[in-house]
């Protein structure tokens, strides 16, 4: 059994930095994972995002805590606690929060499975 906790030394030292400052913690890559590309998490403040962007994977948003606005491709949606939000692969994205409270975010990238 493999447990992790964004708090853990080995993930605060996988922390990938976002252009605009947004820390992203690798709880699980691909070292690990066999079906799955990773696990991350991530916490927006009031007034940050994850800008624009294009991923090789297709990706999972779960929203653990607080609320945003989650953008792919031409849809903008307001996402809340416990929503699901799937990023199709090479899909143009972002997930800002403009609220008051701070966003927890747990993000999971896989490649499309081979058929």
């Amino acid at each position: 059994m493999i447990v992790k906790n964004p708090n853990d030394p080995e993930v605060i030292r996988s922390i990938h930095i976002f252009p605009k400052g947004i820390p992203i913690r690798l709880l699980l890559a691909e070292n690990i994972l066999k079906g799955l590309e990773y696990v991350a998490y991530a916490v927006l403040l009031p007034g940050q995002e994850i800008e624009e962007h294009l991923d090789p994977v297709e990706e999972v948003y779960f929203i653990c805590r607080g609320e945003g606005i989650m953008r792919v491709e031409d849809e903008e949606r307001r996402v809340k606690e416990k929503d699901t939000i799937w990023v199709p692969i090479n899909t143009s994205h972002s997930l800002k929060n403009p609220f008051r409270e701070k966003l927890e975010v747990l993000i999971i990238g896989a490649y499309p499975r081979r058929r």
